[in-house]
């Protein structure tokens, strides 16, 4: 048995993502170069002279985790005669500091977005630029690229634009107290001022209202039980599930919109863009067995309306289970990608979101894709020289999406070694559990409390995906990852 200690728990998973970072090619540590450089940057909300549009006054404000100090959006409503409402996101102008092939450009190009480890959270950027300089934060004026856009009552989009503004961060809010008073539970914030109250009780039916024209469409409406390490110091306490609420929807619906628009506007300009998609499925007729297995039948070719369908009236039958059956669905559909859109060519659309047209723009901060989509905003908007030749945008296309594959693989492992860590002293113990997967490779369950998944060792004969049954904890390795349990009778 390992000797592990788990009051030093942060430490050895922060241990434990550097050698998992290095092993997958990413630079943990910023270089001499790179801080050399940074330490020549100052805040220029100047470097702004050819912004002619002030938005400042606008009550702007950044919804984001508690801890979050990254600030990518702002957003603000404004209401128009009749029922429909403005929408504006404002993104952080990181060009504006980063330059191309600068030292700062050249690190995030190798590791292309930060990576969120139970351990350490490795950013993409310096954390004087990505929280301070770059980040939209809290009291403080900042360049930004504005996307807005009209929606009317049926929650369709109108006359969407995009420029160049100043802005002010008038409150910053977070996603969990902002969703309790949303949904009744708490009185508002401190924070929340009687303006930015109503403005953001119009920016939530808004987005309401946006999320079900995208579930019309054939958006899916996916759950998997992501779960955040809960820490009392430096000693792993917990594993807490990220679930979904109606702040976090404000932002996710109008960054998809903003994204929507962007690729819809570089595509008239006919530039080549970076385009994020999901191919329509190939493993589509394993999804049809699947629904055929719940007693539901979908068509036989590809059909995103069909399928959200399906796991809109399974997640009201079977809460429960719905996550694995989300889980399953999300790796037949297979991953996102980045591809190039050349003016010439149409690149295939975005599946699970049932929209032709798609980007990833509205962090660039946090990644690099949304860093060269906004050099190549900002030079179409400004008349310019492209910053990236069709070749090169190819290149990095593939190299961007093999490394968010690879920092899906560091988070992915550095999460399971936490949870291995916080199951350490609990060896012997019975769960209760569900079996996640049944095949020839290993048999899978998930206990509920905490919510964690391992490997059935013994015991696994007559069970399938879906089953109930008691399990006791046998095995762990806290460095691997590996969390083993035997079936008990």
């Amino acid at each position: 048995m390992q000797n592990i200690n788990t009051k030093n728990g942060k430490t050895i998973l922060e241990q434990i993502a550097r050698r998992v970072m290095q092993e997958h090619g990413f630079l943990p540590d910023f270089s001499a170069a790179v801080l050399n450089e940074l330490s020549n940057i100052r805040n220029i909300v100047a470097g702004t002279t050819d912004i002619n549009k002030d938005l400042r006054h606008l009550p702007w404000i950044s919804i984001d985790n508690d801890d979050s100090r990254d600030l990518d959006q702002l957003t603000v409503a404004e209401l128009l005669p009749g029922s429909n409402v403005k929408i504006f996101v404002a993104v952080a102008d990181v060009d504006t500091m980063v330059k191309k092939n600068s030292a700062i450009d050249l690190h995030a190009h190798q590791n292309t977005t930060s990576v969120y480890t139970a351990g350490k959270t490795f950013p993409m950027l310096p954390e004087n630029l990505s929280t301070n300089l770059t980040s939209l934060n809290y009291n403080e004026d900042r360049p930004a690229v504005v996307i807005e856009m009209i929606v009317n009552d049926a929650g369709d989009i109108q006359s969407p634009g995009i420029y160049r503004a100043l802005v002010h961060n008038h409150a910053k809010l977070a996603y969990n107290s902002i969703a309790s008073w949303l949904e009744g539970k708490s009185a508002s914030p401190q924070e929340v001022s009687p303006e930015i109250a109503d403005n953001l009780r119009i920016q939530d039916k808004v987005a309401q209202k946006l999320r079900t024209q995208r579930h019309l469409r054939g958006a899916l409406e996916l759950q998997t039980l992501e779960a955040r390490p809960v820490f009392a110091g430096d000693e792993i306490m917990d594993l807490q599930i990220d679930e979904t609420n109606r702040a976090k929807q404000i932002i996710e619906d109008f960054m998809i919109a903003a994204n929507d628009i962007t690729a819809v506007f570089l595509k008239e300009k006919q530039v080549p863009s970076l385009r994020r998609i999901v191919r329509s499925p190939k493993r589509w007729d394993r999804i049809v067995e699947i629904a055929a297995q719940h007693n539901y039948k979908l068509p036989s070719e590809p059909d995103s309306k069909a399928l959200a369908d399906f796991l809109i009236k399974q997640k009201a039958a079977d809460s429960l289970r719905f996550p694995d059956l989300s889980l399953v669905i999300i790796k037949l559909l297979g991953s996102g990608e980045y591809v190039v859109e050349l003016h010439n060519e149409t690149a295939p659309g975005h599946f699970g979101l049932a929209v032709k047209d798609y980007t990833h723009s509205t962090a660039p901060n946090r990644r690099f894709p949304d860093l060269i989509t906004q050099r190549i905003l900002k030079t179409t908007l400004g008349g310019l020289s492209q910053p990236y030749g069709e070749s090169e945008l190819v290149e990095l296309a593939k190299h961007c999406t093999l490394k968010e594959d690879d920092a899906n693989k560091v988070e992915r492992q550095v999460a399971k070694s936490a949870a291995a860590m916080l199951l350490f002293p609990r060896i012997g113990n019975v769960f209760d559990a569900i079996c996640t997967g049944a095949a020839e490779k290993g048999t899978w369950v998930r206990i509920f409390q905490p919510p964690i998944e391992g490997r059935l060792l013994h015991g696994y004969e007559g069970i399938d995906v879906g089953n109930r049954l008691k399990v006791k904890l046998v095995h762990v390795d806290v460095n691997q990852g590996f969390i083993d349990f035997e079936r008990v009778h």
